[in-house]
């Protein structure tokens, strides 16, 4: 039999693929095939999961054995995990920022010998990267306030002559490169 999947992304409504596999083929075959498709790193760790209807994480199975009681990619087979019609998966590429793609099984047909599984059938959309740094970064300065409003006690206030003091003494601006090099061409005739 063949299975056929759909694999779309909560970041970008546009993107989806579309995917073809034997019942035989493994969920490693999955991912193998999704990292190739989506040009991603395939250094990067993992995972998919079987989900509810309400896309709720059930059981993990992840690239290697992590010894966690979870079982790995290349032991699940699809037959013996595709158990209902409409099946859902997500797969986690980014676990730092917990972002994956959410996977559908759609239905089945009949092996055709002349093509070639596993393949794309369908492919719309850009990818999402593979991992996102500083998405959840907040400024470090949020808590510095400079005003010359006296009323409010909680914040730090800093008179604005003096936030030059507040960064750098007086050796580090004696010291500092941001003199302008007209000004030290100047001083050297």
């Amino acid at each position: 039999m063949v299975y056929k999947f759909v694999v779309l992304s909560d970041e970008d409504q546009s993107f989806v693929r579309e995917f073809e596999f034997l019942d035989t083929h493994t969920l490693l075959d999955f991912h193998n095939m999704l990292q190739d498709e989506l040009e991603f790193d395939k250094s990067q760790m993992a995972s998919f999961y079987t989900t509810t209807d309400n896309w709720e994480k059930d059981e993990e199975f992840t690239l290697f054995d992590m010894g966690t009681g979870s079982s790995t990619m290349e032991a699940a087979v699809l037959e013996d995990i595709i158990i209902r019609k409409n099946q859902k998966m997500l797969y986690i590429f980014d676990f730092f920022n917990e972002r994956g793609l959410f996977v559908e099984y759609v239905g089945e047909e009949k092996e055709d010998k002349s093509k070639e599984l596993p393949a794309c059938t369908n492919s719309k959309g850009i990818p999402p990267k593979q991992v996102v740094f500083g998405s959840r970064s907040r400024k470090l300065y949020d808590n510095f306030v400079v005003s010359d409003d006296d009323d409010d006690d909680d914040d730090v206030d800093i008179d604005i002559d003096d936030v030059d003091d507040f960064f750098l003494s007086e050796e580090d601006e004696e010291d500092s490169d941001f003199d302008n090099d007209s000004t030290n061409e100047e001083e050297e005739e």
